[in-house]
Order: structure tokens, then sequence, then C-alpha cells
């Protein structure tokens, strides 16, 4: 009889984690390629049809060290069983269920975290308070950072003395550095580490000593990386301004997909880690694949009704603020994946959206609207807690888990 729960625990927690990974699809992926379709590059559709494969891509090379801190770096002490497990992925499904019903703004990651830690607390663990200090710091980081990264690179966009077959290319040099530095599982790694880069990689090949702790080879494809991306992007927009806006509006909405889906699949397998490498015994990747798949479907069934609706809101910001708003998203989501810290990409979306807007003074840009926003913020990451802290106690007494 005691298998046969565990069974249907395991069922019942694989379905709502899917459950959860569908809603982030849906939902969390679908911004960046918003100002795309608004600036009438891409179509609805084949928009969503690339988040869907992007965005998987993303949480199958990148998503490992977020669904760690998520699944076993909340709480010590005690592991996430199955049970515990699906109260908290209820209750996070739950919030974000209630933002996008509602149209308040709900953060997925505010609602995992907390639930998460609701649920740990409720098995008797221990708070983790040095990952807390870290997460907490790195929370209250992004809305100045991402607003002020948005504030300056809408400022040089409109810029008389910079013309955009300069600017764009700059902003495109930087994307293009920082790729060739993005952290993935499919590139073979040292024995300490589970991920690398293109520059990492050819730099163990070559194995050219540091200078100041900088590996030179590093630096070299880093900057070849850059210049190759400025001259593309040069090129298109020297043959047409808008023409190469619209390209990099393209380019950019696809590594920021991608990044999201990286940095937002271990909301929806981290509670599982235990339960999927501990208990079943079975290797990490599994258990990204079972995220990406349900990020995939939401994407594909979920992301075009919200497409159509965000990209009439991009389209009254501009493109030049929305790759305003963008590029910080790809910067701040790439850093959170490295030090596997949970974000909520809408957060580091709308703090960009309004730096962007600041740029060309306060028009467009509600401070009550700011201030509800901070405010729902504040109240996910409470009421998580709480309500996962209950829901498991529910669960045990009913179930005996």
């Amino acid at each position: 009889m005691a298998g046969v729960v565990f069974w249907a625990l395991v069922v019942l927690a694989t379905v709502t984690s899917l459950a959860t990974a569908w809603t982030l699809g849906a939902n969390s992926n679908s911004p960046p390629f918003a100002p795309a379709i608004g600036a009438n590059a891409i179509s609805t559709m084949r928009a969503a049809f690339l988040i869907g494969i992007l965005a998987a891509l993303g949480a199958l090379t990148q998503g490992g060290a977020i669904s760690e801190t998520v699944g076993a770096g909340l709480i010590d002490g005690v592991q996430i069983t199955s049970l515990a497990a699906t109260a908290g992925l209820l209750t996070a499904t739950g919030f974000m269920a209630f933002g996008v019903y509602s149209g308040y703004p709900v953060p997925a990651a505010f609602a995992t975290t907390g639930a998460m830690v609701g649920v740990g607390l409720s098995l008797g663990g221990d708070p983790a308070v040095d990952t807390y200090r870290r997460i907490v710091l790195f929370w209250m980081l992004v809305p100045p950072v991402s607003g002020g990264l948005a504030y300056l690179t809408a400022t040089v966009l409109r810029r008389d003395d910079i013309p955009e077959t300069v600017g764009v290319p700059l902003l495109a040099a930087v994307v293009g550095g920082i790729i060739a530095n993005v952290q993935l599982g499919v590139i073979p790694s040292p024995p300490d580490a589970s991920q690398s880069s293109v520059a990492g990689f050819i730099a163990r090949r070559v194995q050219t000593p540091t200078v100041a702790d900088v590996d030179p080879v590093v630096a070299l494809v880093t900057l070849v990386a850059a210049a190759a991306w400025f001259l593309v992007i040069r090129r298109r927009t020297q043959a047409s301004v808008e023409g190469g806006i619209r390209t990099f509006l393209i380019v950019l909405g696809s590594v920021v997909a991608f990044s999201s889906g990286g940095s937002q699949v271990g909301l929806a397998t981290g509670p599982l880690e235990n339960l999927y490498g501990v208990e079943l015994g079975l290797p990490g990747i599994v258990l990204l694949t079972l995220g990406a798949t349900g990020i995939l479907a939401g994407a594909w069934m979920g992301a075009p009704k919200l497409l159509q609706a965000t990209s009439r809101e991009y389209a009254q910001l501009g493109v030049r603020r929305s790759i305003a708003a963008l590029v910080p998203g790809f910067i701040i989501a790439q850093l959170a994946i490295a030090l596997g810290i949970p974000i909520s990409f809408n957060n580091i979306i709308i703090s960009g959206v309004i730096g962007g807007g600041l740029a060309g003074g306060s028009a467009g840009v509600s401070r009550r609207k700011i201030g509800v926003t901070l405010a729902f913020w504040l109240i996910t990451l409470v009421f998580s807690i709480g309500i996962g802290f209950g829901l498991y106690k529910v669960f045990a007494a009913v179930l005996g888990g």
C-alpha cells in the first residue's frame, strides 16, 4: 500500500511540475519577442514557435543551477519529499494563476521561493539564512540595475551625436561578447564544473597563462564575438536603419527567450530535485527535460494570446525603448543563472521598461503602478511562505506524509 501511495505522489508531483512549467512557458517567456511583433519584424505564431524552441533549449542547457538552488538550497536539515514538493508547486502555481487572471503582477520566482521555504519550514527544516541573504540582495539590486542599464541604453539610442548605425551595433557587440561567455551544459566542462562557455572551452584547449587573473584567450574570443556581431548588425543598419533594428530585435528576443528558459525552468523542476535525483536515482537531464517539455507546450499553446496583448504595449513604447528594456534582461538573467539565483523575469523587464521610459522623461511611468507592483511582489513572497507552510501541514495530516 505504501508503494502505491508513493508512486501516486510521484505522479501528482510530476503533473504539478509540468503544469507549473506550462504556466511559465505561456507567460514568463513571452515578453522577449513582444517588441519584435510590435515592430512587425515577425508574426505572432512564428514568435510563439521560436519562444517554445529557444526557451526549451535554454531550460535543458542552463536550468540546472537554479533548479538545484530551489530544490536543495532554500532549507537546511531536511529533504523535500514528493508531498512537500506538490504542496510547494501548487502554492506557487496558484499565485501565478491568480496573477494571470487578475492582471496583477505576481512574480513567479517570489511565489516559488516563498512556497518552498514555507514547505521546508513545515517539514521541520532550518532557514538557509546565507542563501536568503544572497537571493534578497540580488532581488533588491535587480530594479535599480535593470532600470539603470535600460536608462543608459535608451539614452545612447536617443543621442543625436551617436548615429543608429553605430549605437545599435554597439549594443549588439555587448550582447555578442556576453554570449561567448554564457555557461552551457552541452559544452565540455572541467571536472569541477557542470557547465562551460565557448570562450572557456577554447581557452582550456589553448592553455595560455593568465595575466592579472584574466585569461587572454577568453578575452580574445570575447572581443572576436563582439566584433562579429557589431559588423553584422552594422551592415544591416547601413542598408536600412529600421531593417537593422528589426533584425536586432529578433536576435535580442531570441537570446532573451533562451535565457528566460534557463532562468525559469528551475522554478518548476527545483522542488522535484530530491525526488528525482535521490529517491528515484535519475540523472538531472531527465528532470530538466520534463521542465523543458512543459515550457515548450506552454509557449506553443498559451503564448500567442499573451504575445498579441503585450506586443501592443511594446508598440506604444517604441522599438528603441523596447531594446533598452531587453538588453538588461539578457545580462541580468545570465548573471542569475551563473550564480544559481531564482529570479522573476517579469521583474527585470518591468524595471527595464521603467528605466527606458525615464530616459525620455517621466511620461508613461506611473508612480502608482510602480508602488502597486512593489507591494504585490512583497505580498507574494510573504503569503506564499505562509500558504506553503499551511498547505503541507494539511496534506500531511490527510495523507500521512
